[in-house]
């Protein structure tokens, strides 16, 4: 594995929110909203919601969206990225992590370049887990 990131989870305001922390940390900030995302199926009204925002300053890196539908609880408001090294360590870790949890997103090849799942393990943690994968 090479890292572990928080993901933060907003209700429509998280554009404001890494904004907010770019300003005091720092960094380089890339947000991508609904609406701009190479899909089909964006939910009416999340046009202008951030689908993806990742904040990096050197080794530091935090990843936030907004949930499309506006239900995020604070508690429940946070995920582990976990950045592995390939598919195969993915696979692996998702599928002992996941066992008696909650599968979320199956693991599959995104649009942003990445194998990627994400599931609840049985003690109420979400997991995110991605493996870039190599540019064509």
């Amino acid at each position: 594995m090479k890292t572990v990131t928080p993901y933060l989870i907003f209700n429509g305001n998280c554009k404001e929110a890494v904004n907010f922390y770019n300003s005091h940390l720092g960094g380089e900030l890339f947000m991508t909203t609904y609406g701009e995302a190479p899909q089909t199926d964006c939910p009416s009204g999340a046009e202008n919601k951030i689908i993806h925002a990742n904040l990096k300053k050197g080794d530091f890196n935090l990843m936030a969206s907004d949930t499309p539908t506006g239900t995020a609880h604070v508690g429940d408001n946070i995920q582990l990225y976990l950045h592995c090294e390939s598919r195969e360590e993915v696979e692996k870790i998702y599928k002992g992590l996941s066992e008696g949890g909650t599968q979320k997103v199956p693991l599959n090849d995104t649009f942003w370049g990445a194998y990627f799942g994400m599931f609840t393990d049985k003690f109420g943690i979400n997991w995110m887990l991605g493996f870039e994968l190599p540019r064509k």
